[in-house]
């Protein structure tokens, strides 16, 4: 199954479309073929946006993922107890808004 699906990317970066994307059968997990760059060759990133309970992309745009590096910081911020505390007190200060911007940015100590 995993020379499969090696093979299918392999086909999928190698004919496919700049920006195009392809659904997999992860819930909330697509890859997306990225243009060719004066830098890097085209390449494959996922992106993960969880699915709300009608099906839909909780958010206009997820995640993009182009390496385990990446997943692995990732997951590191998204399993620290400090990003949790932090959206506590957001939700706390402003339950269901976006904050807003300020004229000079501060920076907060977390």
């Amino acid at each position: 199954m995993l020379m499969e699906l090696t093979e299918s990317l392999r086909t999928f970066l190698e004919t496919g479309e700049d920006w195009e994307r392809k659904i997999t059968t992860l819930k909330g997990v697509s890859i997306i073929r990225l243009p060719q760059t004066k830098s890097r060759p085209a390449s494959l990133a996922i992106d993960i946006n969880p699915l709300n309970e009608k099906g839909a992309p909780m958010k206009k745009k997820g995640i993009m993922i182009m390496g385990r590096g990446e997943l692995i910081a990732f997951r590191e911020l998204f399993n620290s107890e400090k990003v949790e505390a932090l959206l506590a007190s957001i939700e706390e200060v402003a339950p269901g808004k976006k904050g807003s911007k300020s004229d000079k940015e501060e920076i907060l100590e977390i």
